[in-house]
């Protein structure tokens, strides 16, 4: 079982491995929205976001429901949202700590001193 869960994780992981996937899914963070909407929001042309809504919804992350002539997107589990914000944090986490070490180098660089 454990294996399974790591490969589950590990396709989840690998659905997300893109920046537009990414946006594409905090944009659904407050619920769905047309594939039209994303794409103006997100500033990406058709073809690209119709191939990334294609991997976020093989790997199930989001669902598409057809209305006329329009498809809408959300997500199918919204505490993929608070994933993304544990990795914002760790994100800043680190980030804090290089800020503190270069601070910690800047006052220790010896030609500063001369």
């Amino acid at each position: 079982m454990e294996r399974q869960l790591r490969e589950f994780k590990a396709q989840v992981f690998q659905a997300l491995a893109h920046p537009t996937r990414i946006a594409i899914v905090e944009a659904l963070r407050n619920g769905e929205k047309t594939a039209g909407q994303l794409i103006a929001e997100l500033g990406v042309d058709q073809a690209n976001a119709s191939q990334h809504f294609a991997v976020l919804r093989a790997k199930q992350i989001i669902t598409a429901r057809k209305a006329g002539n329009q498809v809408h997107y959300s997500l199918r589990d919204p505490v993929l949202i608070e994933v993304l914000q544990i990795l914002r944090r760790y994100f800043y986490s680190h980030l804090s700590e290089a800020a503190t070490m270069v601070a910690f180098m800047d006052r220790n660089d010896p030609a500063e001193k001369k």
